[in-house]
């Protein structure tokens, strides 16, 4: 064999190599989601109450095809996905009536909780119809229930999944802040109230994110996504007080799923 063609034989079986190591190795780092067996748990902003296209036999658990999970999994198709977040729902719940779909072989798993557990609810009702002092109490308490109890409770939801899943890539999801303190509302809540709020929204995302590292889990943090986008923006993705569907008060738009939660999600997942 001439010298010209030794060499080009030989580059050749070099490149041929290369491209098969490479294409292993991508294969290996990069598996196809469509191989992915997703649980999505959790409470109503990921059941997404307020982004309306309830499916009807979520019943009260009002589980959207417009929320997050099943944006996901519509986008990306995985192997088997099962949707058990529920409105209302606390930890306790969770670990009583979601978990049932996770095993062995699930992959990935999704949840925002605690919220309900820390009084979301009665800390907005609190605030919308009492006094300004009275509102700032109750997120006093609200701060302090962070402290005190719900570490603990976060910590068996998410030792319980693990245990049911102990493969499973689990992306904690947090909450958004609810206002653009000096914004476009010219009635309703004091901008010192609203602050009070953002900052009890920020204070439970930091307790939920040490919680879910100290367990191996990914934290997704949707504050940022939401900024620009809070009640008083002028481009709000979340309701403000709804009178005529009063559940839906405080919770994200179908917007606020897929450009809020969804982007998130998909960066982490």
């Amino acid at each position: 064999m001439k010298m010209s063609r030794l060499v080009a034989f030989s580059s050749s079986l070099l490149l041929g190599a290369v491209i098969a190591l490479t294409g292993a190795a991508t294969a290996n780092a990069a598996p196809s989601v469509q191989g992915v067996d997703y649980v999505a748990l959790g409470d109503s902003y990921s059941s997404g109450v307020g982004s309306g296209s309830y499916i009807s036999s979520s019943g009260d658990c009002k589980r959207s095809t417009l929320a997050y999970p099943s944006l996901w999994a519509a986008a990306h198709s995985p192997a088997s996905f099962a949707f058990t977040a529920c409105s209302g729902a606390r930890t306790g719940d969770v670990t009583a009536n979601q978990l049932g779909p996770l095993n062995s072989s699930t992959d990935l798993v999704s949840i925002s909780i605690g919220g309900n557990d820390a009084g979301f609810s009665d800390v907005m009702t609190t605030c919308v119809l009492q006094s300004e002092a009275t509102c700032l109490n109750r997120i006093a308490t609200a701060r302090s229930y962070v402290d005190s109890t719900l570490p603990g409770n976060l910590n068996s939801v998410y030792s319980a999944i693990r245990a049911k899943a102990p493969s499973a890539h689990v992306v904690v999801l947090g909450y958004p802040r609810f206002y653009k303190v000096g914004g476009s509302c010219v009635v309703g809540l004091s901008d010192k109230v609203r602050a009070a709020i953002n900052g009890a929204s920020d204070y439970l995302n930091a307790a939920t994110a040490k919680r879910a590292a100290d367990h191996g889990f990914t934290f997704g943090d949707v504050a940022g996504k939401f900024t620009g986008h809070e009640i008083c923006s002028g481009s709000a993705w979340l309701h403000s007080l709804n009178w005529l569907n009063i559940g839906e008060s405080y919770h994200p738009f179908a917007a606020g799923q897929s450009g809020g939660y969804l982007p998130v999600l998909n960066s982490v997942a």
